[in-house]
């Protein structure tokens, strides 16, 4: 239309060149300057043009024949929402929906026609629409900018609750959950129960650059969040932070954070709550009318999309849901411990001073060393966990040092043995205190028999030896083989230098 307003202002115009000239002048044939001018004159047009002639009208006007006129019949067109949905499934494309429209309509429009049609259908669809979304390839997460208020019943204070949001491409499919923050255990959490809410795993999770997930947002490298890698990889799905500041990347969520508000929020915006639990379960309820409410341009649900494409593609449950673990880089210390939140747990002495990782979980504490696990324990809230085979063996064997485990010793030999052991851990005024007399008397009876143990042990307990060096003396002298002093008292002595009692009144 540009060259047609140009041919009619250098030919009617002040120039008013010849034919030969204007076609030279604007690089046509000379006969298609004459059929222009030949469709000019049959339009009954003249220059200047009006200025309500728009480049639209003077096609119309000049070339009447490339419209559809009144009562042309035109082709058949497709069903474009079902163009649209057969396109989400995998490897589908416009070409194999082509065929498949020429298969029922051999005299339908051609390929080139039917994508722009399908294209022109999707801008009225979404105007902003670029990302060609695949059944069971991605679901975009994100927090909603707006809370929830629930109110504590006891103290009366309120509460604000976040809104977590997740949406499938391909269907549109949303779930949505209240948290009470955006921490680390309820983002994951909540992750976990979306998972199970759609009964199977996409191939990619797009959050956004959450701190939680995303420890250094990068376009290239994005370094993510131990736990969060670990919970996707027990999933078997992956992670794709979108680029910060592209809120584009991650325009479904960023609609179904925008439903969410509209639908979700604002039908419970009367409603009062006393508990997380109530608050999830109203959520729920609307959620459930939020994905069976008919789409108004496809006709059809989030929920019937949902079952037709994005169900059968997606990956099956793990047999055990995620249980949430947080990690951590810790130093071992020269007591061959680590201690993480308040507790102090033991590892092989052997990792002394170096750096290792730990899986804090709900139940148990488990310390990795280069991948590998180096040690478990329960968890504890406070105080020291240790384990006998982490210690080096001088440290292994005192700390099974107990009043049992000498008396279990002795017990070994015979019962007076064991009344031996018992009578000097009795003697001192705390137990540990005769450890190491224990452990004195069991090694000089390591080279005798039950019978020579017993024998002395019996001895020493008659004549009160609670010591060492007494046993000692006893095994030494042979004075178990000895008879026992008589019981009765013996007459006194009576010897010169002997003074009496009477000496001292």
């Amino acid at each position: 239309m540009r060259q047609l307003r140009a041919l009619l202002r250098l030919k009617h115009g002040g120039a008013r060149l010849s034919d030969r000239t204007l076609a030279c002048r604007i690089g046509v044939a000379r006969s298609t300057i004459q059929d222009y001018l030949a469709r000019v004159e049959a339009a009954g047009l003249s220059w200047p043009l009006p200025d309500d002639v728009t480049d639209e009208v003077l096609e119309q006007l000049l070339f009447p024949r490339s419209g559809c006129r009144p009562g042309f019949r035109r082709r058949v067109e497709p069903d474009w929402a079902m163009v649209a949905r057969e396109l989400k499934r995998p490897g589908v494309t416009l070409m194999t929906l082509w065929e498949e429209y020429r298969e029922g309509e051999p005299g339908g429009y051609g390929y080139s026609r039917f994508c722009d049609l399908f294209r022109e259908f999707e801008r009225r669809l979404s105007p902003t629409m670029r990302q060609h979304h695949v059944a069971g390839d991605k679901v975009f997460v994100d927090f909603s900018g707006k809370r929830l208020e629930v109110i504590d019943p006891a103290s009366g204070t309120v509460r604000p609750a976040e809104i977590f949001v997740g949406v499938l491409g391909a269907s549109s499919y949303t779930y949505a959950e209240a948290t009470w923050t955006q921490t680390l255990p309820d983002w994951i959490g909540a992750h976990t129960r979306m998972f199970g809410f759609f009964g199977g795993v996409p191939r990619l999770v797009i959050p956004d650059n959450l701190k939680s997930g995303v420890h250094r947002a990068n376009f290239f490298d994005p370094e993510l969040n131990r736990s969060y890698g670990r919970m996707s990889e027990h999933y078997g799905t992956g992670i794709l932070p979108a680029r910060p500041l592209k809120p584009k990347d991650k325009a479904k969520v960023e609609a179904g954070v925008r439903v969410v508000q509209l639908w979700l929020l604002g039908r419970l915006r009367r409603q009062t709550f006393f508990s997380l639990e109530e608050c999830n379960r109203a959520i729920a309820a609307a959620l459930e009318q939020l994905n069976a409410k008919p789409l108004r341009r496809l006709g059809v649900s989030r929920r019937e999309l949902f079952e037709q494409l994005d169900r059968p593609a997606l990956n099956p449950l793990p047999e055990v849901p995620y249980e949430y673990a947080e990690w951590l880089r810790v130093r071992v210390g020269l007591d061959y411990h680590v201690e993480v939140a308040g507790a102090a747990y033991s590892v092989p002495y052997a990792l002394i001073r170096q750096e290792v990782e730990v899986r804090l979980g709900a139940r148990t504490v488990e310390v990795f060393r280069a991948g590998r696990r180096v040690a478990a324990h329960p968890r504890a809230a406070s105080g020291t966990a240790t384990l006998s085979d982490h210690m080096p063996a001088d440290h292994r064997h005192y700390a099974e040092w107990s009043a049992e485990h000498f008396l279990s010793r002795a017990r070994q030999f015979g019962p007076s043995t064991e009344a031996l052991i018992a009578a000097i851990l009795a003697d001192r005024r705390h137990p540990e205190q005769g450890y190491r007399s224990c452990q004195g008397v069991l090694k000089l009876f390591r080279g005798a028999n039950g019978e020579r143990a017993e024998a002395v042990s019996a001895r020493a307990l008659a004549i009160g030896a609670l010591g060492g060096r007494s046993i000692a003396s006893i095994l030494e002298n042979n004075l178990d083989r000895q008879p026992a002093a008589p019981t009765a008292e013996a007459a006194p002595l009576v010897h010169a230098n002997i003074r009496g009692s009477r000496y001292f009144h």
